[in-house]
């Protein structure tokens, strides 16, 4: 068998080991993009136990949080660990004009996706004009013009 030693992989090892207790949450890699009338917001979350995902909304602040618990980590002698196990927390403010009350979140080959539509107040809209006359009278003749 073939051995390959990198000093600085080894350090960051023992490192990782000495402090992974005192580690706090871990970020989670995400996109979000604009579709239609919703955001789409994916973030990457492989190995993680869907009963442990909590999306939350509390006002304008999207928290989602999860935990990854490492299977056979007892009574074994790790020759390489690089996936890490614990908790993983995204926090996003978001901004108005959004429906809140209308999020959703589905979980799958290790994926989160919330979609977060757009509210009715904020979609662009087709605003009716009346011609008035010089005498003040209403003509019956309505013009359309777009406000966003």
């Amino acid at each position: 068998m073939a051995m390959n030693f990198d000093p600085f992989r080894e350090l960051d090892r023992v490192a990782s080991g000495l402090f992974e207790s005192r580690q706090g949450p871990r970020v989670m890699p995400m996109d979000l993009y604009r579709q239609g009338e919703t955001y789409v917001l994916t973030a990457d979350l492989p190995g993680i136990d869907p009963g442990s995902i909590d999306v939350d909304v509390d006002g304008q602040l999207l928290t989602i949080r999860a935990e990854r618990t490492l299977r056979g980590a007892e009574g074994v002698k790790w020759i390489t660990r690089e996936r890490s196990g614990g908790s993983f927390l995204r926090q996003l403010s978001l901004g108005d004009g959004l429906d809140v009350e209308r999020i959703s979140a589905s979980y799958e080959n290790g994926v989160l996706s919330v979609v977060i539509p757009v509210s009715e107040r904020a979609k662009p809209r087709k605003i009716a004009v009346e011609h008035v006359t010089t005498d003040g009278a209403s003509e019956g003749q309505q013009l359309s013009a777009s406000a966003s």
